[in-house]
């Protein structure tokens, strides 16, 4: 146990120092040749400052992602390793008699542990954010926030896992093709429920407030025949300076959101332009698509868990306490392997998403005919965000689900030059 515990800990402590000099030492943050003095290098529309804080703000974001990232996987692996997870479940099975609430006693357990062990890595990104003037969120908000994630993650989780326990102990071998099946409609539920049960637990949203700008919108929503009656406003300032705007939910609880900051930041040419982006996704369908990819990704990614998990137990099941995978004690071995998958796999994901951003601009463009705006609107974006224009390329593969801004403002300005 201790080899075990002193191997994780110690590739833990090397996985940390590979990221910081790759980010501090390897990437210097200077914009290709090419690209200085045009509208994406930054020093054409941030002041000195802005560009000092956006280059140190995003290296220590990106130092917290990736050292963030292995984190849970981490606090899982101990609790194999020292048999913790064993030692919470003979406690759940000592304190009640039914299935579920065994389920649910184990699970409190184990996210306390990894919610407590979590909670300063945390506060240390919410520090940081305030810091550099990102956040404008007071600590008792921040701390509610906490809370609700804690709680409403915990229930959705009970759920899932007493359901994947169940299958796992009644279809043994074919156990990640059940749970795949099932999670075809649970997704779809959540994504249909979230907009209106799930967001507004944070936020308060509500139509918004400037009609003219909401007929401006309409108008546009109209022409790409898209059924909107309303666009939806959502007080973000109380938490952030950043700016934002997205589609979120499916069928009739499908919504196109902006974020005050966005409505205090950008003039109206501006904010057109990103309501004809978030119209673009709707239009091509890219949330159905998005869906599509991301079930047939868990698909091959049970598959992987379920073989993984049975050949780590028969190789090393004693010295971890554990006998079978239908055991409650082998849940943080399968969320272990999902963690570390759903990582390998995020470049994946996040070329597609890259793609569809793209796709979703050309459209905004189509839409709006009006690339002055759109540009402005990234330089702004980057300005309030303090993020880089130009990330190195490990950023950009495992953090960016958007097109790079100098990507993007390259691309209006490209189109400029076709059209001339």
């Amino acid at each position: 146990m201790r080899r075990w515990l002193t191997a994780a800990v110690l590739g833990y402590f090397l996985y940390g120092l590979f990221i910081y000099w790759y980010l501090f030492m390897m990437s210097d943050g200077t914009l290709p040749p090419h690209l200085e003095g045009t509208p994406a290098d930054p020093k054409t529309f941030m002041t000195g400052r802005e560009l000092i804080l956006s280059e140190e703000y995003s290296r220590i974001k990106d130092f917290l992602f990736f050292v963030t990232a292995p984190f849970e996987w981490f606090l899982f692996l101990v609790m194999l390793i020292t048999g913790l997870a064993v030692k919470f479940q003979k406690w759940a099975e000592g304190t009640v008699r039914f299935f579920a609430l065994r389920t649910a006693v184990f699970w409190f357990w184990v996210s306390l542990v990894v919610t407590a062990c979590s909670l300063p890595v945390e506060y240390i990104g919410y520090s940081l954010s305030k810091q550099y003037h990102i956040s404008t969120q007071t600590f008792s908000s921040w701390m509610k926030d906490q809370l609700i994630d804690f709680w409403t993650n915990y229930a959705i989780m009970v759920l899932v896992i007493t359901v994947l326990v169940f299958l796992i102990r009644k279809f043994q071998k074919r156990w990640w093709l059940a749970a795949w099946a099932l999670s075809v409609p649970f997704t779809l539920f959540l994504m249909f429920l979230q907009p209106v049960v799930l967001d507004p637990l944070y936020n308060d949203f509500y139509p918004l407030k400037n009609k003219e700008l909401e007929t401006k919108i309409l108008e546009i929503a109209k022409r790409a025949d898209i059924p909107a009656e309303h666009v939806y406003e959502v007080n973000m300032s109380e938490k952030t300076n950043a700016m934002n705007a997205y589609v979120t939910g499916i069928g009739s609880n499908s919504r196109i959101v902006l974020w005050d900051t966005t409505l205090q930041k950008l003039n109206d040419k501006e904010i057109l332009f990103i309501m004809a982006h978030e119209m673009g996704h709707y239009v091509m369908k890219h949330i159905y698509i998005g869906i599509g990819g991301y079930l047939l990704l868990s698909l091959v990614g049970l598959y992987a868990v379920q073989k993984l998990m049975d050949w780590i137990i028969h190789i090393r099941g004693k010295r971890l306490g554990l006998e079978s995978s239908r055991q409650l004690a082998a849940l943080p071995l399968f969320f272990l392997l999902i963690g570390v998958l759903s990582f390998a796999s995020s470049p994946l994901t996040n070329w597609v998403s890259r793609i569809q951003e793209k796709s979703s601009d050309m459209y905004a463009i189509e839409m709006t005919s009006d690339k002055d705006s759109a540009v402005k609107t990234f330089q702004e974006l980057s300005r309030s965000g303090l993020s880089r224009v130009n990330p190195p390329e490990l950023v950009k593969q495992f953090r960016y689900t958007h097109p790079t801004m100098a990507e993007r403002i390259m691309y209006m300005e490209d189109l400029e030059t076709r059209g001339n």
